[in-house]
């Protein structure tokens, strides 16, 4: 199964007993139908993501990344200690494609695409340009 969805946190790895590590994460995805009365309905899902394979992914997986998930999925269900009950999505990740990234674009590119456009175009321009009204 395959969902796409933004990270809702930085991921998180989790060293446990055995040597294994895990890189834990969870992710929004959103779903948008229309009902019988033509009404457009938004619907959110979260699903708590768990990782295997290697702990390096989490540098990686921050707040805001739209990621593209391959895995299974599956619920779990509990009475609370006030006797509430309680569920959860959970997702067994076992490839992760990342298709953007705000902290990445940032770091690489700190200034706007408007911003760098207009400097690289004014680096290359020979005087002439320079009255140019374009915004680049």
């Amino acid at each position: 199964m395959n969902i796409i969805g933004r990270l809702t946190r930085d991921a998180e790895v989790r060293h446990l007993q055995n040597e294994k590590q895990v890189v834990n994460f969870s992710i929004a995805t959103n779903d948008n139908y229309r009902n019988k009365q033509g009404e457009r309905i938004e619907q959110t899902a979260y699903f708590d993501c768990a990782y295997w394979i290697s702990p390096n992914v989490a540098d990686f997986l921050k707040k805001g990344t739209l990621v593209e998930l391959s895995g299974r999925a599956y619920t779990s269900a509990w009475l609370g200690k006030d006797g509430e009950p309680h569920a959860v999505l959970n997702f067994h990740t076992s490839q992760i494609k990342v298709h953007s990234s705000s902290k990445l674009t940032e770091n690489k590119y700190p200034k706007s695409n408007k911003t760098a456009k207009k400097e690289i175009s004014n680096s290359k321009s020979n005087d002439s340009d320079k009255d140019d009204d374009l915004p680049f």
